[in-house]
């Protein structure tokens, strides 16, 4: 195998840089070559769910990814700008082979990323990964279809409808309008919630003012988003609304802000939403899981509630399989990824601030009150060098107490 080129969530990288629209056309053909080499029962001919945010090389990457696919025998069903988790979703639902997305999260325009989702709508395992990386390197020696076996590539929007429909049945058990009466403003980031994000939450009863839902192909994350929360909380405390709400440019993290414009992270979010699930009785395994840079706030907060906190290391991915050991259904990062897999395969940040804003709604608390069940403890973080050889030795010395 050669040098491995998927990350932490995919294949990232600047476009036409490290990630060239040939390393697209090859990636699908690689990909294309796996799913023929393991067919589902019954599958006759597999399809693919493939789609993007709205940066300015998304269209580029689709259409060289597009062709790979159908050059192996893979239909393409592109359902254009949609979140992350939209395209996590729509696998599952249409019951695809696979689903792609061309997105690079809360990176400038500069960057994008193909990540893949296997048919249960989750990120594939590094072992599948690596495969396609071995497949990737003999490219050229595929044997190519012929005449009707050639795939087909389709342009299906409306799916993205679909989408929004499984998203407001999220929180179907709060009622027909579970935002009802709630102020929001929402910075879409320039991303690809910028469509959806407002409609689906005007149709369970709020009323948003939307910022950042103007992409044009290099505004997207600058300087707004889940990762610059500055206007969106300023805009909040301005016109009095009951919650800001901010996501990154693919929409699978969000942070918030309260009344005041004070920021409400992912650590308050997954407290908040374990302990409303505990309240239910509805917290299997009476745990969260998350990262090892969540506040100590967090903990304490899980504690008092006589529930665990299990950590990780850094990324999402850790805290998924952790959780499907664990069996836990709350999960995440500080970031404001969370992870909810009783409700969604995936990270999304629509879901997860519908979860949060309808228990504002059903107990009548304010984001603050509600929020305010973690007290965030002072911390500092120091980056420290070491030569490898020493630490191995550390290591080696400490096995042996």
């Amino acid at each position: 195998m050669s040098e491995r080129i998927f990350g932490t969530d995919g294949v990232r990288g600047k476009a036409n840089d490290k990630l060239t629209a040939k390393l697209a056309l090859e990636l699908g053909m690689a990909a294309g070559k796996w799913i023929h080499d393991h067919p589902d029962t019954g599958e006759k001919r597999p399809f693919v769910i493939v789609g993007r945010d709205p940066r300015l090389s998304g269209d580029m990457l689709e259409a060289a990814l597009s062709a790979g696919l159908a050059s192996m025998g893979v239909d393409v069903r592109l359902v254009d700008v949609i979140p992350t988790p939209g395209v996590s979703q729509l696998v599952i639902s249409q019951g695809a082979a696979a689903g792609v997305v061309l997105s690079a999260s809360h990176n400038p325009y500069q960057d994008n990323g193909i990540k893949f989702f296997g048919r249960d709508g989750k990120k594939l395992h590094d072992s599948i990964e690596d495969n396609i990386s071995d497949l990737l390197d003999n490219v050229a020696s595929f044997t190519l279809p012929m005449d009707d076996n050639i795939g087909f590539v389709h342009f299906v929007p409306e799916l993205t409808q679909e989408y929004a429909t499984l998203v407001k049945a999220t929180v179907a058990d709060f009622g027909e309008k579970p935002l009802g009466g709630l102020k929001l403003v929402m910075d879409c980031a320039n991303g690809a919630a910028y469509r959806l994000g407002p409609e689906i939450y005007h149709d369970l009863g709020a009323e948003v003012t939307v910022l950042s839902d103007a992409p044009d192909g290099i505004n997207i994350n600058a300087n707004c988003g889940s990762t610059k929360t500055k206007t969106m909380r300023e805009k909040t405390r301005e016109l009095g609304a009951d919650a800001g709400i901010a996501f990154d440019g693919d929409a699978d993290r969000v942070m918030l802000s309260d009344s005041e414009g004070n920021e409400v992270d992912g650590d308050q979010m997954m407290a908040m939403i374990a302990l409303n699930l505990k309240r239910k009785e509805k917290l299997t395994g009476n745990m969260v899981v998350a990262t090892i840079m969540s506040n100590l706030g967090l903990e304490k907060a899980l504690e008092e509630a006589g529930t665990l906190l299990h950590r990780t290391q850094v990324g999402d991915r850790y805290v998924s399989q952790a959780m499907d050991e664990l069996g836990a259904v709350v999960g995440g990062e500080q970031s404001g990824h969370i992870l909810l897999p009783s409700i969604t395969p995936t990270g999304d940040g629509m879901v997860t601030a519908l979860q949060v804003l309808a228990i504002m709604h059903e107990t009548g608390k304010s984001l603050s009150e509600l929020a305010g069940v973690v007290r965030k403890y002072p911390r500092k973080l120091v980056g420290l060098s070491a030569e490898p050889e020493r630490v191995g030795q550390r290591r080696r010395d400490s096995s042996r107490h």
